[in-house]
């Protein structure tokens, strides 16, 4: 192996150093001053500094010291030592003269990372004090942070699976003196042990991956053979420009054997279906969602891509609808493509009992309708509430009469003004419905025994398409 230091246990107890930082006394006066953090473990040089040169001079105090005590295998958290985890990073492109990134495609890279190696570190502060009530001071504002542990963040890599531990409090020695304390004027040592569990990674291996940029294949049309002339050919159904009976060509050029088969070349690409969940999309095969990147697709059709611009639509399979909007490409992640909804694309609002909106959806074991019991309003229930067969009713829920309202999750109900009324049983609707939530302008669509938004679900091959610009 080659030498390599990447100063990794130096990070731990340089960020432990900074969580026992700035933190102040107060003298009798009023005045506040930090008191300083140093590592305990001072080379030889360096002490000398700090004594100035003279065995008399006695160390400063309030101060804290930080040491390393111990540095042991952590056997409990051991795994397979073997394993290797293989990442594929994209970089954005950056534009160095304008000094900003591009949403574009910049460099990619293969990282290769090898499992790290877990130990436990033991870790010392020595608070160095000259009185009872500095110690008081520094140690009220510490244990505080420590219930019994806090997170500390050792790098800024987001593909770092060691950037994150914790430091765990394990015992306070209140002192270093004895009891008589004397007469002597010792500085006074408190000592708080750390225990920190932390993993040693070795090094990455990281690749710069190249990009296939142009394909050239040869294409061409087999001669047809006859049985008279004992001739047997295959019929090549090539990429030309020369038309064949009973061939239909789509707006993109490529051949069909019929207009529906044309139809679903226009959204059939490399046979992945669409996810949709609110505002965002995602491509999805065998059962396996996020694994294709929408750039690929962009790149196998006609036009350019050009977020807010481009335009992708949905077929609703419960009712045909085809609702459209304008994406942008995820910049963090280029499986989602962030979608802004045409809403005067959405399906019409279904006509319940006279109206085609709710007014809120609540859960109605946490809610009381009190504050918004007017005549008409419309609720959604998350939850059931009341019961049949009860002797007592919630009585935010009680009717005028103190009846008790019986209704179910799904359901939505409507205050008349002294009652409340089921205006839609989830339990025996058949059809789906659509209504909007007045409170959120947000539409939801009814199917299968549950509310979802209405655009949210599964689109399969052949459902959804892409209008790239140009």
């Amino acid at each position: 192996m080659q030498h390599f230091y990447d100063g990794q246990i130096r990070r731990y107890l340089t960020q432990m150093m900074r969580i026992l930082a700035n933190f102040p006394v107060q003298d009798g006066k009023g005045v506040q001053k930090d008191v300083p953090v140093t590592y305990g473990d001072l080379t030889r040089q360096v002490a000398n500094i700090i004594r100035e040169n003279s065995e008399n001079k006695l160390p400063s105090a309030p101060r804290i010291a930080v040491y390393l005590t111990g540095l042991e295998l952590d056997k409990d958290r051991l795994t397979d030592s073997t394993y290797t985890r293989k990442t594929n990073i994209r970089e954005r492109a950056y534009d160095s003269d304008a000094g900003e990134y591009l949403n574009t495609q910049g460099k990619n890279y293969t990282v290769e990372r090898l499992i790290p190696t877990p130990y436990m570190m033991r870790v010392n502060a020595d608070i160095w004090t000259t009185n009872t009530d500095q110690k008081l001071q520094l140690l009220e504002q510490i244990l505080v942070l420590f219930n019994p542990s806090l997170e500390m963040k050792i790098t800024e890599n987001f593909i770092d699976w060691t950037s994150i531990s914790v430091v765990n409090l394990e015992n306070v020695q209140w002192s270093n003196r004895s009891v008589p304390v004397g007469v002597d004027s010792e500085i006074d040592i408190c000592t708080m042990t750390f225990s920190i569990p932390i993993y040693i990674s070795p090094p990455t291996k990281v690749r710069k991956m190249g990009v296939i940029t142009n394909i050239i294949t040869s294409m061409f049309d087999e001669t047809l053979g006859d049985i008279e002339s004992g001739v047997s050919a295959p019929i090549l159904n090539a990429y030309d420009d020369v038309p064949r009976a009973g061939i239909a060509e789509n707006e993109f050029g490529r051949k069909a054997q019929s207009d529906t088969a044309a139809e679903m070349a226009n959204v059939n690409y490399n046979t992945y279906g669409a996810f949709v969940s609110g505002d965002n999309a995602q491509l999805f095969s065998n059962g396996i969602v996020g694994n294709k990147n929408w750039r690929e697709i962009f790149e196998a059709l006609p036009g350019t891509y050009a977020a807010d611009v481009s335009r992708i639509y949905f077929t609703s399979q419960d009712n045909s609808k085809t609702v459209t909007g304008t994406f942008t490409l995820s910049p963090f992640d280029e499986t989602k493509i962030l979608i802004n909804w045409d809403t005067d694309s959405f399906p019409s609002d279904t006509v319940i009992a006279g109206r085609t909106s709710i007014d809120y959806i609540i859960d109605p074991t946490n809610y009381n309708p009190t504050a918004i019991k007017t005549a008409g309003v419309r609720l959604l229930l998350l939850n059931d509430v009341g019961n049949a067969d009860a002797t007592e009713s919630p009585v935010a829920w009680q009717n005028a009469d103190t009846s008790a309202t019986v209704a179910s999750a799904n359901d939505i109900i409507e205050w008349n003004g002294s009652k409340w009324n089921i205006v839609f049983d989830a339990s025996a609707a058949t059809d789906v419905t659509y209504t909007t939530n007045l409170n959120t302008s947000v539409q939801y669509r009814f199917n299968n025994g549950e509310w979802l938004l209405s655009i949210d679900g599964d689109y399969p091959v052949g459902t959804w398409r892409v209008e790239l610009a140009g």
